[in-house]
C-alpha cells in the first residue's frame, strides 16, 4: 500500500475511534438471522429479475442501451442465462468474470480499466448528512458522521485512486452508470466493486455479463432485502432497517481499494 494511503487510513481510524465515544451512531444491536434470499423468492429468480428491470425502467435505460449493440448483447445475455449461475462465490464475495481478488488486482494494475466503486444506499448511517436514499455523499473529513462511516473510510482512500465512486439508490441507477461507462469507453475494460444484498447480486449478474463488465460484489448483511417485495420498497426509498458490511468483508474491500493505482496528481 502506498505510504500516504496508509497514513490517511491510520488517521481516519484514530479519528473514528474518538468520535465513536463522543458522537456514537445508531447501529444494529445484533445481526438478525435472515436468509440471504427466501426460498420462494429464489424460484425463477432470473426471470423475476428480467421482468423487474423492464417493468420498472421508467427512463428506458436498458432498452435504450441494449439496442446500441442488440446482437452482441443478446448473445451474451443468453449465454449468461444458460449458465447455472452468473457468478462464482467465496463467502461474501461474488465474482463476475473473475476468479478471485487477485484477478481484480491484476486487471486494475496492468490493463488501465475504468474502475467503478459503488455503495448501496442502505448501509449509509441513519444520520447521514446527505440523506440515505440519495446518490450523494458529503464525505466531509470534519463531520462526526462521515468520519465514522465505513463508506466514508473507503471514500477517503478511493478518492486518491483512479476509480469513479458512486452511491447507489436503485438498480437502474447503477445499471445506467455501467452502461454509460461501457459505451463511452469502448477501448477500456469496466471493472467494478460494489456492495449490495445477496438478492441484488444474484438477480442482476447476468446483465453485467451481458455488457462484459467484470468485478466483485460485496454481500451486505443486517436488515437486507431477501424478498421481491422488500427489494421493490427499498428501490422506492422505503428502507427503515440498516445493512452492514461484515468485518471480514470490510477488510476485503479495503484491501482491494488499497491495491488500486493512484490518480494522476494524487498527493502532489
Amino acid at each position: 500500500m502506498n505510504e500516504k494511503l496508509r497514513i490517511i487510513e491510520s488517521s481516519w481510524d484514530e479519528r473514528a475511534k474518538a468520535l465513536e465515544k463522543s458522537h456514537p451512531l445508531k447501529t444494529l444491536k445484533a445481526l438478525p438471522k435472515m436468509e440471504g434470499i427466501t426460498s420462494s423468492t429464489a424460484k425463477h429468480l432470473k426471470a423475476k429479475g428480467l421482468f423487474y428491470l423492464i417493468k420498472h425502467d421508467k427512463n428506458k435505460i436498458f432498452l435504450r442501451y441494449f439496442f446500441k449493440k442488440p446482437l452482441k448483447y443478446a448473445a451474451s445475455l443468453i449465454r449468461s442465462y444458460l449458465k447455472p449461475s452468473s457468478f462464482s462465490r467465496d463467502g461474501d464475495l461474488f465474482f463476475y468474470g473473475l476468479q478471485d481478488k487477485n484477478s481484480f488486482k491484476k486487471i486494475a494494475s496492468s490493463e488501465n480499466p475504468l474502475i467503478i466503486i459503488g455503495f448501496s444506499y442502505c448501509h449509509k448511517p441513519f444520520e447521514c448528512p446527505s440523506g440515505r436514499f440519495s446518490d450523494q455523499c458529503q464525505n466531509a473529513e470534519d463531520h462526526p458522521v462521515c468520519s465514522q462511516c465505513f463508506i466514508g473510510k473507503c471514500g477517503a482512500l478511493a478518492k486518491h485512486t483512479n476509480a469513479k465512486i458512486l452511491y447507489i439508490p436503485t438498480i437502474h441507477y447503477i445499471g445506467e452508470k455501467i452502461f454509460e461507462a461501457t459505451v463511452q469507453n469502448p477501448d477500456k475494460q469496466v471493472l467494478f466493486l460494489i456492495t449490495a444484498c445477496e438478492l441484488s447480486l444474484t438477480m442482476f449478474g447476468d446483465w453485467g455479463n451481458m455488457i462484459g463488465a467484470k468485478g466483485i460484489g460485496i454481500r451486505l448483511d443486517g436488515r437486507i432485502c431477501n424478498t421481491m417485495r422488500a427489494f421493490k420498497l427499498s428501490e422506492e426509498g422505503i428502507k427503515p432497517g440498516l445493512t452492514v458490511v461484515l468485518k471480514d468483508s470490510e477488510e476485503h474491500m479495503l484491501d482491494l481499494i488499497r491495491s488500486l493505482p493512484l490518480r494522476t496528481g494524487a498527493f502532489s
